[in-house]
């Protein structure tokens, strides 16, 4: 199969009325929550930082800056908001391959429409579409691809950030493999920089990269026939066994966008599971903290890979620590963004019982499953499992959920405005006319901060 032209060619044909229904609902469910998590980091100081750094490079500031009152020109303004809506690793997550899907396609199309002029409907399309590559291109390159320390929400997301601006800018086939060879020379993203700074680069150049990649292919600019699937393309290069049918088998068919899911908590998701075990442990009668002697925590070899972070010195490394992450929630009962911050990470009795943190592998546990074992000085051994996550497929969050976090999360970022209205016009995103209007609704009504 000529896997980048049978991609293209599908973005490219893919018309509104080919999206089922509960596609563009899902699609819809994505935005609320990207535009939830953007106002949660939008004054961190990583994106107030970068700001900082782009202001003076930048062109005329046609596109916003989600929670804030700055306008950049359109490719920081995409950079800016994919950092800003990950950077808490609050973002939604497609189960099979960890992928945060909507922190680098949304911004891009964000972007675009404030700069180009969109519909709703065709940002929604174009978010599906784009959603729907990068999912699909990371299932080819997956487990082996993350494993081998490659982000793969950055590697993955260029491509589809670039499908997603390729579909509104309405490019053939054609142009449409040139975005994507474009994209292909900017993938890049490591695990090692998970817990820093540095994380966020990689996101929001995905998010930047694949907005250039598509505007480039549009004047011209061309590429390799078949980055994704050549002898040197990403497919091969990226991991060393790819299944090359995952990216096109059942395009149109099954929708990776229907298993995207959203997160109750603001770390890594295959700490979900954990963190719910330990809130109704934190609960017993029974449970002295002073006399924990050790936790075992069973779940997916995935859990240890990603989350055994001991010692950790900083509020982002411990959104990906489950030392940190078990401590907190069996002291504070509770597990929002305060409690993954530098101040909780100071805390010395959290370090202390983080220590008595061991892992245990089973391969038999999905992703969104753990067990979490206490073990009491008296030898009373306190347990919990569980089985499906709230947030995950199983047990999905609602969209009063969504909307709720949404209000939260712009309160914890300091925005200060009526979001109702914001919220109306998510959900009924198809019947706006002019897409650049719903993000004037996510501005904030204050002066531009800065660092």
């Amino acid at each position: 199969m000529d896997i980048t032209s049978t991609l293209a060619g599908f973005v490219a044909d893919c018309r509104w009325a080919d999206l089922p229904d509960a596609v563009r609902k899902e699609a819809k469910r994505s935005l609320v929550n990207v535009v939830a998590t953007s106002f949660a980091g939008c004054n961190e100081p990583p994106v107030v930082t970068a700001i900082a750094g782009l202001r003076p490079f930048g062109a005329a500031g046609t596109a916003s800056v989600i929670g804030r009152a700055d306008r950049l020109d359109a490719c920081s303004a995409a950079f800016v908001n994919a950092m800003s809506a990950n950077v808490f690793d609050f973002d939604d997550t497609h189960p099979a391959t960890i992928i945060h899907p909507s922190a680098p396609v949304a911004p891009a199309l964000f972007a675009y429409a404030e700069t180009y002029g969109l519909s709703g409907a065709d940002l929604l399309l174009g978010f599906a579409l784009g959603a729907e590559a990068l999912c699909r291109i990371g299932n080819a390159v997956s487990p082996g691809h993350y494993r081998r320390g490659w982000h793969i929400t950055s590697t993955c997301g260029v491509f589809g950030a670039a499908l997603a601006t390729g579909k509104v800018l309405g490019l053939d086939r054609q142009r449409l493999v040139w975005a994507i060879g474009n994209a292909a020379v900017q993938t890049g993203g490591l695990v090692e920089t998970l817990g820093t700074m540095s994380k966020s680069i990689s996101v929001g150049n995905a998010a930047r990269n694949g907005l250039l990649s598509a505007l480039l292919a549009r004047d011209g600019f061309s590429g390799p026939a078949r980055p994704l699937e050549g002898e040197r393309g990403f497919l091969r290069v990226a991991t060393e066994t790819p299944r090359l049918e995952a990216v096109c088998t059942g395009l149109g068919t099954t929708w990776e966008l229907l298993t995207n899911t959203y997160k109750p908590y603001p770390c890594g998701v295959v700490l979900n599971p954990v963190i719910e075990a330990c809130l109704v442990l934190a609960e017993d009668q029974r449970l002295a903290l002073a006399e924990i002697e050790r936790i075992e925590v069973v779940g997916h070899p995935l859990l240890r890979e990603r989350t055994d972070r001991p010692g950790v010195r900083s509020g982002r490394e411990s959104q990906v620590s489950a030392q940190h992450a078990i401590a907190v929630t069996l002291v504070r009962r509770k597990a929002g963004l305060p409690e993954f911050s530098d101040e909780a990470v100071a805390d010395p009795a959290l370090r202390a019982l983080g220590a008595k943190v061991a892992f245990k592998d089973d391969d038999a546990y999905a992703v969104d499953a753990a067990r979490v074992s206490i073990r009491l000085r008296s030898g009373v051994v306190l347990d919990r499992f569980v089985e499906h996550a709230y947030g995950g497929p199983a047990r999905p969050m609602t969209d009063a959920d969504l909307e709720r976090k949404l209000r939260q999360l712009a309160e914890y970022g300091g925005v200060r405005r009526d979001l109702a209205p914001l919220i109306d016009a998510l959900w009924n995103l198809e019947r706006v006319d002019n897409a650049a209007s719903v993000l004037a609704l996510a501005r904030s009504n204050d002066a531009p901060r800065t660092a």
